[in-house]
């Protein structure tokens, strides 16, 4: 099948996907004397032969909630396989699915996304309907029976305090501050660029739609690029010396590293570093060249530049391949051990993106695979080869940062949507 060609029957699929399978409902909440009411939107993303991608926003119509779950039933089979921005857990057919602690509190007209893959047989339809909080369908905004009488016939001034706060928009931001306004920083190679040519979409690019607006995401990484041919560019020769290391010509860094570690354009205080280098470094000639210790040294390098300036770096191993042993996703990537190593000697977190790919690679069975990249399910999530994605693909792989980011409790969470 032509490019061409698959990329227009994906579009259609996709299409077809999203025409038939969005579906909203109006539910209600039932904290005691609110008012309650929600818009849940479920729409399926993507879609291919036994597998699924979904998308779910519930838009809060009545006064704050603080703590959400969202329960459904699936009438086909349907499977949860990996979620995102919400903890969900399915007991046959039926799903649960709860905040994570960025998104609890839903304030009036506001709402809260989340989004996982899943598997399917015979048919996937849209749930038929769901509940938030333990309340089904009650077709728009309403208030609790009891909370009537109490407010109106009572002259005393005792209940007012205990209704009123909560239906407050005004009390939201001093229990929940906004955040400043922070830039997050990419360094990296063609698994993270915004891209390295069409289709191919690296997960950098799609970082940015899980986080707030407060979060500017500056994507500064390159295909092809080792750690140091993404430092040096062609400063880094051919040549190598004694130790085996490729030999630069000049130590003066790339312009992308100098704007980066200027005072005016570059990272700040309260700002991100993501680093994830590892795919290329492990060629056997210069100038992608990068021996182990090299790699350590030049990771440290990075981290330390960050940290002067008060910017967070945050290490990421390489996202894996996609290999097959039998049915099942196995490891691929070098330079796993050194990120640890740096992260541990510098106190910096690491994200262990290469265990969270193949892992979700498995989740999805993408194996045993034929090879294929033009159809199904795999064709869906790479792009013309087992190691760059296509835009769905890269934001799976977004998703799996950003959820890292919130597992591990790291500053960045509070920027999460």
């Amino acid at each position: 099948m032509s490019m061409f060609r698959r990329r227009a029957a994906m579009a259609i699929a996709s299409a077809a996907a999203v025409l038939t399978g969005a579906l909203t409902w109006v539910v209600g909440a039932s904290p005691a004397g609110a008012a309650t009411g929600c818009a849940v939107t479920y729409r399926i993303t993507n879609q291919w032969t036994g597998g699924f991608g979904a998308d779910v926003t519930v838009t809060n119509l009545g006064d704050t909630i603080n703590g959400w779950t969202l329960t459904w039933t699936f009438s086909s089979g349907q499977q949860v396989a990996q979620a995102w921005n919400a903890t969900v857990t399915q007991t046959g057919a039926n799903v649960t699915a709860k905040n994570v602690d960025y998104n609890r509190t839903i304030p009036g007209n506001g709402s809260a996304n989340f989004g996982f893959n899943g598997s399917w047989s015979s048919a996937n339809p849209v749930p038929a309907s769901f509940a938030l909080n333990g309340a089904t369908c009650t077709g728009g905004v309403t208030s609790s029976p009891s909370a009537s009488p109490t407010r109106s016939p009572s002259p005393s001034p005792s209940p007012s305090p205990s209704t009123t706060p909560s239906a407050s928009p005004s009390a939201t931001p001093s229990t929940t501050p906004t955040p400043g306004k922070i830039t997050v920083w990419l360094a990296g190679d063609s698994t993270v660029a915004n891209s390295s040519g069409d289709p191919i979409v690296g997960w950098g690019r799609e970082l940015g739609q899980y986080l707030t607006a407060n979060a500017t995401v500056t994507n500064n990484a390159v295909g092809g690029r080792s750690i140091q041919t993404w430092l040096y560019e062609s400063a880094v020769t051919g040549n190598t010396n004694s130790s085996g290391e490729c030999v630069l010509s000049s130590t003066a860094y790339a312009a992308r590293w100098q704007s980066m570690l200027d005072a005016s354009t570059g990272m700040k205080t309260g700002d991100y570093l993501f680093i994830q280098f590892g795919i290329n470094d492990g060629s056997p000639t210069c100038p992608r060249h990068v021996g182990s210790a090299r790699y350590r040294e030049l990771l440290t390098a990075m981290v330390r530049a960050a940290k002067q300036r008060g910017a967070n770096p945050v290490l990421v191993t390489p996202v894996a391949a996609l290999t097959c042993s039998g049915s099942t996703a196995t490891p691929n990537r070098g330079f796993l051990t050194e990120t640890f190593d740096v992260g541990s000697a510098t106190g910096t977190p690491v994200v262990d993106l290469h265990k969270l790919s193949y892992t979700l690679y498995n989740s999805l069975r993408f194996c045993p695979y034929s090879g294929d990249y033009t159809s199904g399910p795999v064709g869906a999530f790479f792009a013309n080869d087992h190691t760059h994605f296509e835009a769905y693909g890269a934001r799976q792989i977004a998703g799996l940062v950003a959820g890292a980011v919130r597992d591990q409790r790291l500053g960045l969470s509070a920027y999460l949507r």
